[in-house]
């Protein structure tokens, strides 16, 4: 990843010997040792393939621990923005143009120790990490969303998924956020311990699950909904099938019997699309005992409410509100982008969809502040609290 990606002190006054990503790792040593890959077939390198490509250079006298270290960030197209992702407590690393790159640990979003100097450098970053994510970002499709998997060593996520914008329509650089996708948090004991909520809430949430009672989860951006699906997830016997539908993916639940599908976006033809609905629509098709839907945010509700209503108990899907009480009205939108009255959007939802789990950001971190439960027998959707954090 070329560029002037350095670090900065905590002063934000750069480092007498600050070093950037150039000097860690020369261009030319890595389009060497990616040719060295090429020549060898090897299309997903470990530290021993880059490694052993180094030590096969005339010039070069063998690799020490920390160039394969560069290097193998450099070929996961995370480059040093894989330095704040070895830090478990991470959840999301950003970069709004030119300044220092943010991170988020659960307490609000901080700057780092890195920083991108210029507007090219960001351009840069955000367009090979699209590459290495097999999406394309140009000037003709300057939005891009994609998922990492094959990460360099220290980087504690099972995954980290991409989203970038070009400028324009970003005004001042290209915007990366990078969310880790972590199996560390693969359980609901182990969000408890985060404060997350309490004993009691989790006891509630294993007897959802265990009822196969199906549920949204709701809350605003980065409130940790889809973090506590997947802990949720988690606890769904491992004889049963779980069907996961997303846009990118990033539910990464510890399950032994999961299978996921995606959206595609058409190609530059106009021909290839695969949405969300079709998704939905599909999985109802492949024997699954439940299915969840990442998040739900268009016309594929009248296909998941079908799934909630015909037998598939215990599924489930996230979807974005700002308090619990503002649930019933935004699933009611959602309907309409279907063409479902209100009033069968009511029906549906009170049939097939028992709980909402409310999650907020409080003093900057993520807890479960309400359980809801809904209903519609009247052809009017509402919730009722069932259960609300104690301020």
């Amino acid at each position: 990843m070329s560029g002037r990606l350095t670090r900065l002190s905590r002063m934000g006054m750069p480092r007498k010997n600050a070093q950037t990503l150039e000097q860690d790792a020369a261009p030319s040593l890595v389009d060497r040792v990616r040719d060295g890959l090429v020549d060898r077939e090897v299309a997903r390198p470990t530290p021993g393939d880059i490694a052993g490509v180094v030590g096969s250079l005339d010039d070069i006298n063998g690799a020490g621990v920390e160039q394969v270290r560069t290097l193998a960030r450099e070929f996961s197209g995370l480059g040093e923005l894989a330095v704040p992702l070895c830090d478990p407590q991470v959840t999301d690393v950003l970069i709004n143009g030119p300044g220092p790159v943010w991170v988020d640990r659960g307490d609000g979003v901080e700057p780092t120790h890195l920083s991108i100097g210029d507007a090219q450098t960001c351009r840069r970053i955000a367009v090979r990490l699209a590459a290495s994510c097999g999406v394309r970002l140009d000037d003709s499709r300057p939005f891009a969303d994609g998922i990492l998997t094959d990460l360099p060593p220290g980087v504690v996520a099972g995954g980290v998924r991409v989203h970038a914008v070009l400028d324009p329509p970003a005004s001042s650089g290209a915007c990366v956020s990078l969310r880790a996708l972590s199996r560390g948090h693969g359980d609901l004991a182990a969000l408890q311990r985060t404060g997350m909520f309490s004993a009691e809430v989790a006891g509630q949430l294993r007897d959802l699950v265990a009822a196969r009672r199906s549920f949204l989860v709701s809350g605003g951006t980065g409130a940790g909904k889809t973090t506590l699906l997947a802990a949720m997830l988690h606890e769904v016997p491992a004889s049963e099938r779980l069907l996961l539908v997303e846009d990118t993916p990033e539910l990464v639940p510890d399950h032994p019997h999961v299978v996921g599908l995606r959206t595609r976006d058409a190609s530059a033809d106009g021909s290839g699309e695969v949405d969300m609905r079709t998704l939905v629509r599909q999985s109802l098709r492949m024997r699954p005992d439940r299915i969840v839907v990442g998040e739900i945010r268009g016309a594929e509700i009248a296909e998941l409410l079908l799934a909630f209503n015909t037998g598939h108990g215990g599924s489930a899907g996230t979807v974005h509100a700002n308090s619990l009480a503002a649930v019933p009205g935004r699933l009611t939108a959602l309907g309409a982008l279907a063409g479902m009255p209100a009033e069968t959007v009511a029906r549906q939802v009170g049939d097939g969809v028992d709980t909402v789990v409310h999650l907020s950001r409080v003093a900057g971190r993520r807890q479960v502040c309400q359980i809801g439960r809904l209903s519609g027998d009247d052809g009017q959707l509402r919730v009722d609290i069932l259960w609300d954090r104690t301020w």
